[in-house]
């Protein structure tokens, strides 16, 4: 029996239009005071204003921390942990993007562990659980609502770090299409093409085996059957809804389409983890300040071609999921098509073409491509392998725009 499947969620996920009005009962049962984590914007809303009155409805005392910004500097999450030290939250709640997300977790995870963040950084050094944490994502991307995942900028880093751990995984999961519907194109389609290079990248990911201490030693473990079903939802919802949700905000059943498949795909990398797009992308966005999701964006479809001659059948799968059809085709006929239509969808919605038109600098290729290849935990994710050299040519491909040479 060849059968492997392992997946890490939290314990509880709510999708659908008004869940948020379930966050005081789910907030009740963990305790009475809530550090809650957000930004500028979104505090100034009225949907805010409303959650944090039904929160204290709902007999919470409410700490607001709405000072969250972009990319989470380290930072500003030590100002976090200092206004609610003496405040002695029973949980954290995240309302926001992804950034805002990431805020809760590493907040949770410095008022119960103390140190400092890079005390953290990699894999598997959470000591223990962490306060409860609330997700509830206001954008359909990153999909840290469900991902034992948090992401911050280090001043001393030249690129972003992440803290992994399953105990950085949310007790809940909040997921309401609504609280979406005001994003604006732009940030809906960076966000949405995060969210599909992430189920790509799971579902093709290498398959690493059944060793039973895989999981207990990694975080990110390679694909596998749970994962698959997952990243293969995210690829169907944002395959027919991410053009829509980009042309018309106003379209609820394209909003839900995306904010299920961004978290789907979530539920998929969360545990399977990404690959090369993902390597590539952190030294080019470091060098280049653009959004992650436009960086992976940008690479998938030469990473696709890239991995294409060991994931033909994988990308077949995509093919289909992205309702392409290929009832007299080869598998290798399919992939071909599936690349071409996610180089399409992405063109459609603005994701830039080419490493250049990112505004990565010729002389800084050979630089991004050894950055990317000494990403050891996405690079040993990928299911061709790399030497050196063939980074170099992969990221020269995806400069020139050259489709054909990223598969050498």
């Amino acid at each position: 029996m060849t059968l492997f499947a392992a997946i890490r969620l939290p314990q509880e996920i709510l999708f659908g239009k008004g869940q948020r009005h379930a966050l005081p009962h789910i907030a009740a049962k963990l305790g009475k005071r809530a550090l809650l984590c957000t930004d500028e914007r979104f505090a100034a809303t009225p949907v805010f204003a409303d959650i944090v009155k039904a929160l204290e409805a709902a007999s919470i005392t409410v700490l607001i921390h709405d000072g969250v910004q972009p990319d989470v500097p380290i930072e500003t999450v030590s100002v976090c942990v200092e206004e609610a030290r003496t405040f002695h939250p029973d949980m954290v709640i995240g309302i926001g993007g992804g950034s805002c997300l990431d805020m809760a977790k590493c907040a949770a995870l410095l008022l119960s562990h103390g140190g400092q963040l890079k005390d953290y950084y990699g894999e598997y050094k959470v000591p223990g659980p962490t306060l409860p944490i609330i997700a509830v994502p206001t954008t359909a991307g990153t999909g840290s609502e469900v991902t034992p995942v948090a992401v911050i900028s280090d001043s001393e880093r030249t690129l972003k770090v992440g803290i992994s751990s399953p105990y950085l995984i949310a007790t809940t999961a909040i997921c309401d299409p609504e609280l979406t519907m005001t994003c604006p194109p732009g940030l809906t389609a960076v966000a949405g093409a995060d969210a599909l290079t992430h189920a790509i990248e799971a579902f093709t990911a290498a398959r690493r085996g059944t060793d039973p201490l895989l999981a207990q030693n990694h975080v990110f473990i390679g694909k596998s059957a749970l994962t698959d079903h997952f990243a293969l939802l995210a690829i169907k919802l944002l395959g027919r809804s991410l053009e829509r949700a980009c042309k018309n905000g106003s379209d609820e059943d394209a909003r839900a389409d995306v904010m299920m498949g961004a978290l789907a795909a979530g539920c998929a990398f969360g545990t399977a983890g990404t690959a090369a797009a993902h390597a590539i992308q952190y030294p080019a966005g470091a060098l280049t300040h653009t959004a992650h999701g436009l960086g992976v964006a940008t690479m998938m479809p030469y990473v696709m071609n890239y991995n294409r001659s060991v994931s033909a059948a994988e990308m077949a799968e995509i093919g289909t999921a992205l309702g392409l059809d290929n009832a007299n085709g080869s598998d290798e006929e399919l992939a071909v098509a599936a690349i071409e239509e996610i180089r399409r969808l992405f063109a459609t919605i603005g994701i830039t073409r080419t490493l250049a038109d990112l505004g990565l600098a010729a002389d800084k290729l050979d630089w991004t491509a050894e950055q990317a290849f000494g990403i050891d935990r996405l690079i040993k994710n990928n299911p061709r392998s790399f030497d050196l050299d063939a980074m170099k040519r992969l990221v020269r491909a995806a400069y020139e725009g050259d489709l054909v040479a990223s598969a050498n």
